[in-house]
């Protein structure tokens, strides 16, 4: 089957799951599969591993740990170490300007200083000696937040718009949520940092993109590769279509450059 027929059907799965974990996520439906497919998993694997797949879970999503931490910069690295290798080099022979291709450097060094802030700073901890101050700054709806509300955990009375974080085990004023690829929570005195830190990353992976497509279209045209010929399954000798052409780039990328030069 083509790689671009097989790409198609996969980028529609994950569509299609998407859609579904929307639509399903407020009814009973989705609790019901999950609990079926978990009752059907437990009858498969055994208990010992449950348990320790469970211990693994709730370490790495219920406990404060770097584990997301280190992946995501090991992740980072790896991206910007493919496109220091198979890009940046082959670029600079082709003429691009060299601000455009620093452009992904210096998003990276700003994504940095935000993503570390994200992460040390205080999100906004709820304590005896801010709680009065912090219960002025939002009106109570009596709803949500009703008025003479305590945590019972914090021992503290809880500002409007505050939550308790099972995680961190505190009180957060303007909570949002608990990211655990900062390994902090995110409230009122580090969402700027957290947004300006997803922002830079965003802004990082479409610059990447950008000049990387760019790239493969200009070494495409330089090599003339569009006027090609190939061999089909039955042997007929074919001109080279849009359809093969993106597959073959989509499989061998700039590799394509060491081929034709």
């Amino acid at each position: 089957m083509d790689f671009l027929v097989l790409f198609l059907f996969y980028l529609a799965l994950v569509l299609i799951g998407v859609v579904t974990i929307c639509i399903c996520s407020k009814t009973h439906y989705l609790r019901g599969l999950i609990r079926g497919g978990a009752q059907v998993i437990s009858c498969i694997i055994p208990e010992c591993l449950q348990r320790a797949i469970r211990k693994v879970l709730h370490y790495l999503f219920h406990t404060r740990n770097h584990t997301f931490i280190m992946l995501h910069l090991l992740l980072q690295g790896m991206v910007y170490a493919e496109y220091t290798w198979e890009v940046f080099g082959y670029c600079q022979e082709l003429g691009f300007s060299l601000h455009y291709l620093l452009l992904p450097y210096l998003l990276l060094v700003i994504n940095l200083v935000f993503f570390t802030l994200s992460c040390v700073s205080n999100p906004g901890t709820i304590t005896k000696a801010n709680a009065f101050s912090l219960l002025q700054v939002y009106e109570f709806d009596e709803v949500m937040f009703p008025k003479n509300m305590k945590c019972f955990t914090c021992h503290v009375r809880k500002p409007a718009r505050s939550k308790h974080c099972r995680v961190c085990n505190r009180c957060v004023h303007r909570f949002d949520h608990h990211c655990v690829w900062v390994n902090n929570c995110i409230g009122a005195w580090n969402a700027r940092y957290f947004l300006i830190y997803l922002l830079t990353l965003t802004a990082s992976a479409a610059t990447m993109a950008v000049v990387s497509t760019v790239f493969l279209v200009q070494l495409v045209v330089v090599s003339d590769l569009y006027l090609e010929t190939y061999v089909d399954d039955l042997g007929h000798l074919q001109v080279i279509d849009i359809v093969f052409l993106i597959q073959v780039i989509n499989i061998h990328g700039v590799r394509l450059w060491n081929v034709r030069f």
